[in-house]
């Protein structure tokens, strides 16, 4: 049961630059300080997604990592707010026993960047605002985010939101600290909404889809009445050694064979449900003559969480991407894509790839772009490789955005101290 701080609470260590505050009044008096000095810091909770983003020079680094526990959970409500440095793994488990979770299944980045499960804090997930497969139907965190408390840049208290979606009135800056990457807001408590969990989760998967034949399923499958909570496309498997075997090997559960290309979707419910959805799938999208496999709950649960932590980049030490794009358009991007030394998986239904790239350039970033802005979409350096270590933009941003980032930047954090130059140089 969480315990409220009090007031004669041990004060906030200077160990080597990193402070660490044990509660929201530290951060404040923190913030307030660094406000009087112009002296910029760096925000940090478990570093499972520190990496993410341009590099920062900082005078100190606010470690959050002391401001976590469950505040209070009210599984009849649908919602459960905790400090804003709580595992994410000790909240799921902790809505598990209750059968209930958070809907945007949240990201475990560790794989990428340490080659293992890191799974992050609550404010590390809202700071990057990354969602699993469900975001086509369920929506972002932005979406769950009922509420926040935390620091602005002058060291002021602030909070937004409430524990239901009608206390939100005026502004919404819960949706607009999701993705902010701590530029504008250090967070010390979140309300999220959660729901609850499905008695089945199940996998349709269909093989040897071409790339054209893969996403043509992708949008025709969402657009059926057929309540599909995932879908994705695997292309054939690049046979370059350069590349990490996760592509071969990470799906090959039990006796199941996930030689790519291949198509799947994901459908929640009842036995029965599920089996009547499935059968009017293979009507509607003519699939009788595809070779399918069907992946019962534990294989399939197994399979999607593979998928979101993204297992198949594993270890590598290649450029990763995240591109989002209309699904009219993710053809034309793949036509570029294998042009290039990568490998690539289609996430929501056909709106997000995930790209691994070796030898990825300046120049070959400059066209990427390119090509990714003329479709309305927008790419994110996840992970840079060697080539690009000098490279500093890693969001993909046009004059108008840059414009609007910089009054709300001001706004929030007047002086620039909070992690200043993360997403756009000069913010």
């Amino acid at each position: 049961m969480f315990k409220e701080e009090k007031k004669n609470s041990q004060t906030y260590q200077d160990f080597d630059d990193i402070l660490t505050p044990y509660n929201e009044e530290e951060v404040s008096k923190i913030i307030r300080s660094h406000f009087k000095s112009g002296l910029p810091v760096e925000l940090i909770g478990s570093g499972s997604k520190q990496s993410i983003g341009n590099k920062l020079q900082c005078s100190k680094t606010l470690s959050l990592s002391k401001l976590s526990g469950i505040i209070k959970y009210l599984p009849e409500e649908l919602y459960i707010k905790v400090k804003a440095c709580t595992p994410i793994k000790e909240i799921e488990e902790k809505l598990k026993l209750n059968n209930q979770c958070l809907a945007f299944e949240p990201i475990d980045m560790g794989h990428i960047f340490f080659g293992e499960c890191k799974y992050g804090t609550a404010a590390g997930h809202v700071s990057t605002n990354f969602s699993g497969s469900s975001r086509f139907k369920y929506g972002s965190i932005r979406d769950h985010l009922l509420g926040f408390r935390g620091v602005n840049g002058r060291g002021e208290i602030i909070k937004s939101g409430g524990t239901v979606v009608k206390n939100v009135t005026g502004y919404d800056l819960s949706k607009l600290v999701c993705g902010s990457y701590g530029t504008l807001v250090v967070l010390t408590e979140l309300t999220f909404k959660v729901i609850p969990l499905k008695e089945n989760n199940n996998t349709l998967v269909i093989h040897n889809l071409s790339n054209e034949a893969g996403a043509e399923f992708l949008k025709n499958v969402t657009q059926t009445s057929n309540d599909i909570t995932g879908a994705v496309h695997f292309p054939k498997t690049n046979k370059n050694e350069s590349f990490n075997i996760n592509s071969e090997n990470i799906f090959q559960l039990n006796d199941l064979k996930f030689g790519a290309p291949y198509s799947a979707i994901r459908l929640a419910g009842s036995k029965v449900s599920i089996q009547e959805r499935i059968e009017n799938i293979k009507k509607e999208l003519n699939l009788s003559n595809k070779n399918t496999s069907f992946l019962e709950s534990y294989q399939s649960n197994l399979f999607w969480t593979k998928i979101k932590n993204l297992e198949i980049f594993s270890n590598s030490k290649n450029s990763i991407l995240r591109i989002v794009v209309p699904p009219s358009s993710i053809i034309k991007l793949i036509y570029y894509l294998e042009r290039l030394e990568s490998q690539y998986f289609i996430d929501w239904a056909g709106h997000l790839l995930w790209a691994e790239i070796k030898n990825f350039t300046k120049e070959n970033l400059n066209n990427l772009r390119k090509i990714i802005t003329n479709f309305g979409g927008y790419l994110t350096i996840i992970r840079s490789g060697d080539n690009l270590d000098f490279y500093n933009e890693y969001f993909t941003i046009n004059k108008a955005r840059y414009n609007i980032s910089q009054k709300i930047k001001e706004s929030f954090d007047p002086k620039r101290i909070l992690n200043p130059g993360k997403m756009y140089s000069g913010i």
